[in-house]
């Protein structure tokens, strides 16, 4: 499977690129990859409902101008700021998740996940593969998704330091979660194999093809549906 490096020049002093420092013998790097931009903005800082508050908002201050029968030059004027108001403040949303996923790197070792994030305080986060219990994924029709970890109760990482690297609304048991990849499929398949090895678990072709009956978490051994989950149990 095709790499997904992100090459921002920022961290050109890491031993290793997206890791902090060089792996040990025997660990390589099996897949690196960040989010895409678009699509941070869109599921994690909601830009699209941004965008309509503010087109509404234009169309108000047009439409109460018409209705107080403002002169034209006025309205005008007034539609112009708020116009140039409205770019500037989904413009900073834009940037904020441009710079959130340039700056995040994800990487998969034959042992382990590294998450790489931040802007202005960069965090590493550590996930060995005996330490994840499962892991879910859901495929885009454009084949993005995220993949959400969920890890061992006794590794605590709070939900804050991972946001926006975390699935959703889990506050007491958060779950690191690589959001907004391309090709999450692939990636999936890679994870299961890397994480059955690293634990000495054998995957047999039936039990990869096996259906899932229901959709969440699974609980049935490396035997999944890839198409929908992952279950790292």
């Amino acid at each position: 499977m095709r790499t997904q490096l992100n090459n921002g020049r920022e961290y050109e002093l890491e031993a290793q690129y997206g890791l902090p420092e060089k792996l040990p013998d025997g660990e390589y790097v099996i897949w690196q990859g960040s989010p895409n931009v678009w699509r941070m903005a869109k599921d994690a800082f909601y830009i699209r409902p941004i965008i309509a508050y503010f087109v509404f908002l234009v169309l108000f201050r047009i439409f109460d101008g018409i209705s107080l029968e403002h002169a034209t030059l006025a309205i005008v004027i007034s539609t112009i700021w708020m116009l140039a108001l409205s770019v500037v403040c989904i413009g900073l949303v834009y940037c904020l998740a441009y710079f959130t996923a340039i700056t995040t790197v994800y990487t998969m070792t034959n042992r382990r996940i590294v998450m790489r994030i931040g802007i202005a305080l960069t965090l590493s986060f550590n996930l060995p593969y005996k330490e994840i219990i499962s892991a879910d994924f859901k495929e885009k029709k454009d084949g993005f998704g995220n993949i959400p970890l969920r890890i061992s109760p006794t590794t605590k990482i709070a939900y804050f330091h991972l946001w926006p690297h975390a699935r959703p609304f889990c506050f007491n048991n958060p779950e690191p979660m690589l959001r907004n990849i391309a090709n999450v499929k692939e990636v999936a398949t890679l994870l299961t194999n890397a994480w059955a090895s690293e634990n000495q678990i054998s995957i047999t072709p039936a039990s990869v093809k096996s259906p899932i009956s229901t959709p969440g978490r699974v609980k049935s051994g490396m035997g999944v549906g890839l198409s929908n989950d992952l279950g790292l149990t």
